[in-house]
């Protein structure tokens, strides 16, 4: 049954505090940086590994999420991995030292790196594909939030209160919102299997991650996924390690540059959705991807300027380089049959968190410390290059299932693939 106006709005806007409240807990590591370099006297290489153990235990969690995404009841698979999520955070801000807030960041991405497929998946759900990308834009605007509101509220906490305190912060945001939502959230169950009589197969739990598999559409977008991820992610958590220790930016000025670049995204993102609905989800992905290549050159070879010119400069950034993402979930949400989105959203989860933490590897192994400063970021920053410029040749090759967008037409579809039996190799 389709939602009316206002149901819809209040949906979106749950869903996005959802995708705010795991989004802030992975990027609060970024600029906690430098704090928990000092406070267990760890190098770069291990700051990644804090970073990349959350999207690499995300990525296997995925599988069996995938496993169970479409034979589980929406909207009690979301909230279940949402209150998960809030225990292992809890226990990031607990935890006594390196190696057990290590483990704890593992069991948070474990259980928060399947929230965003989620989420999407419920989008997928509820909202047409005519408007789905300027829902994808509200659901993006949850980065937008974590960026001009958690990140710098969570940092203030870290230098007020300590490392702890932005985890217990966020513990306390993702209880709350899982009340809200037990209240709000409707049932999702068009997609189990007792809804489609005929379909035998989906009796078998690797049944539905076998279809979407079989078919070389899934494998390419996929492919787009992980590049996409590559070409952000090996840059995006060493932005404050960079800023300090060679463009001599302030600790205690680190909150501005997330500020400022979240409450721009707050409206761009939105408007980059609007714009993907009006004149086509892929022609918008590419100029926005193309875009993007001038901030991943700019930031990764800035030298010491003002702190006025970082601020502009990381602005452009979490403009454009998260905005990729508004049309390409657009995109992903319709590149399966309905009765498979949460399977290859689950799994497109997997890639993409595998790919993170991968990209955040990759990037300190390219970097080094010497004599107090980041070397090697101008690598990374080719790298990130690169793999934008993949992306926007491979957008064009995902094809769009007629089934998931019934109601496009024109400007807003891409040409369907021919054949979604399993004989598309």
């Amino acid at each position: 049954m389709p939602l009316d106006a206002a149901c819809e709005r209040k949906l979106l806007a749950l869903l996005a505090a959802i995708q705010f409240a795991h989004i802030v807990d992975f990027m609060i590591m970024m600029p906690l940086g430098p704090i928990l370099m000092r406070e267990f006297g760890i190098d770069a290489h291990e700051f990644g590994l804090l970073v990349s153990s959350y999207t690499f235990t995300a990525a296997i969690a995925g599988l069996p999420v995938a496993m169970i995404a479409d034979r589980v009841e929406r909207k009690r698979l979301l909230l279940t991995m949402f209150g998960l999520f809030a225990l292992a955070t809890l226990a990031c801000g607990l935890a006594p030292g390196f190696a057990t807030l290590l483990a704890a960041r593992a069991a948070a991405g474990a259980f928060g790196g399947a929230l965003g497929s989620l989420v999407h998946t419920m989008v997928g759900d509820l909202i047409p594909f005519a408007r789905r990308g300027q829902a994808s834009g509200v659901i993006m605007s949850g980065f937008s939030l974590s960026t001009v509101a958690g990140v710098p509220l969570s940092l203030f906490l870290a230098n007020a209160l300590g490392w702890r305190a932005p985890f217990f912060f966020i513990a306390a945001l993702a209880l709350c919102l899982l009340a809200l939502g037990l209240r709000w959230l409707p049932e999702l169950r068009g997609h189990l299997p007792d809804a489609v009589a005929t379909d035998t197969e989906r009796a078998h739990p690797f049944a539905a991650m076998q279809a979407v598999l079989r078919e070389a559409n899934s494998r390419r977008a996929f492919l787009f996924m992980a590049l996409l991820m590559l070409g952000g992610f090996t840059v995006v958590p060493y932005i404050t390690i960079y800023a300090t220790a060679n463009v001599g930016i302030r600790q205690e000025d680190v909150p501005w540059l997330y500020l400022s670049g979240g409450f721009a995204t707050l409206f761009t993102a939105r408007w980059i959705g609007r714009l993907a609905d009006r004149y086509g989800k892929l022609k918008v992905f590419r100029g926005v991807a193309l875009a993007a290549l001038v901030p991943l050159y700019v930031l990764t070879h800035l030298p010491p300027v003002p702190l006025a010119a970082m601020i502009l400069c990381a602005t452009v950034f979490f403009v454009l380089v998260p905005g990729r993402m508004v049309p390409a979930m657009a995109l992903m949400t319709a590149a399966v049959e309905p009765r498979w989105r949460g399977t290859f959203l689950a799994l497109n989860s997997a890639v993409m968190n595998l790919a993170c933490g991968l990209a955040a590897w990759l990037g300190g192994l390219l970097m080094t410390s010497e004599a107090g400063r980041l070397v090697g970021y101008g690598r990374a920053g080719f790298l990130a290059m690169g793999a934008t410029l993949a992306t926007v040749w491979l957008a064009g090759r995902i094809r769009l299932h007629p089934a998931a967008m019934p109601e496009a037409g024109g400007r807003h579809a891409v040409p369907p693939a021919p054949s979604f039996t399993g004989r598309d190799t």
